[in-house]
């Protein structure tokens, strides 16, 4: 007698499908995260093409000089993204401590280092006051933008004043193997990524942009939240002023507008989103790196300086399409 044959259970159709696209939300959500990374080897490899001697230790510190200022100023605004605001401030306010850093931190140590404390406590404030009025951020943050440039004015009519030498000996050090911006960029996204996405507390800031009322039904409050949201913002905005002022040795009460923008750019390169507490520390360093280095290889094409805005603008185009394409593949429906 023949020994039966085991039965082997089929999936129906409708369980396949469900494999299938299950499969391909993964890929789509592997190729998003991965997007970041992607564009930052993209635009190294065709400048390194393009300029072969940009392949070098004193290459990389050249195009990477003042990446780190825009990095900490990009984890800055992220914090704020993540409970779903915008810092429309950010760029007056690193341009503020820049000033503060050239004048009263080099003259007067301690009153400085007592501002510094004090801009973080400004910017704990704006939290609670967005948080307890239920203010927008755009309205309030735009708000201290003037406030912040007026006080940076009054501080330094005209460029000028001068770094402290300890503050400049600090950005400059000469790390082995990989330029020290490189080292200081590595840390930065690492030590945030631990923090904001590893931690339990991390998980807890992240979760009243994501839910909200949930975060405040298991008993955690938004207001503190906030608080701390906007402090920490505070805070690595100060060390993007005091990077900054120290890679230049003098101060400009306009010298870092323009990273409101980038450091906003810089997010959504990086894979966050202005809703949802959906953010990305790697990424976010790594889209301020790529905005760095675009930069960079406009210079290479010798595009002429009053377009290169409007390139930088055409890249960022092109990557944020490519975002929402993928996105539009993670969220098809099954």
């Amino acid at each position: 007698m023949n020994a039966p044959q085991p039965m082997t259970l089929k999936k129906p159709p409708a369980a396949n499908t469900v494999d299938r696209a299950a499969g391909g939300v993964n890929r789509a959500r592997w190729l998003r995260n991965a997007l970041p990374g992607i564009s930052l080897v993209v635009l190294l490899a065709t400048i390194f093409i393009m300029q072969p001697r940009a392949m070098s230790y004193m290459g990389m510190n050249l195009m990477l000089n003042l990446a780190v200022p825009i990095a900490l100023a990009t984890i800055a605004q992220m914090l704020i993204i993540t409970v779903n605001d915008l810092d429309l401030s950010l760029g007056s306010f690193i341009s503020f401590v820049a000033c503060v850093a050239a004048t009263l931190l080099n003259d007067h140590p301690l009153l400085g280092c007592l501002v510094l404390l004090g801009c973080i406590g400004v910017y704990a404030l704006l939290g609670a006051l967005i948080h307890s009025r239920r203010l927008p951020a755009i309205v309030v943050t735009l708000g201290m933008s003037f406030i912040w440039v007026g006080g940076a004015v009054l501080l330094l009519p005209a460029p000028g004043g001068s770094a402290p030498q300890w503050l400049q000996a600090l950005v400059k050090i000469k790390t082995p193997v990989l330029p020290f911006a490189i080292v200081v960029c590595v840390v930065l996204a690492v030590a945030v990524h631990l923090f904001l996405m590893r931690s339990r507390f991390g998980v807890v800031l992240r979760g009243a942009g994501g839910n909200p009322l949930a975060m405040a039904k298991a008993g955690w409050s938004l207001l503190r939240i906030k608080v701390t949201l906007y402090a920490l913002a505070g805070g690595f905005g100060v060390l993007s002023g005091l990077f900054l002022v120290g890679l230049t040795t003098s101060a400009d009460a306009n010298m870092a507008l323009r990273y409101t923008l980038l450091s906003i750019a810089g997010v959504i390169l990086g894979g966050g989103e202005f809703t949802g507490g959906r953010v990305s520390p790697i990424g976010a360093v790594l889209g301020a790196l790529t905005l760095v280095l675009a930069g960079s290889l406009l210079s290479f094409i010798r595009i002429s300086p009053d377009w290169q805005i409007g390139a930088q603008g055409a890249i960022l185009i092109l990557v944020l399409a490519l975002r929402t394409a993928v996105n539009r593949l993670e969220v098809r429906p099954v």
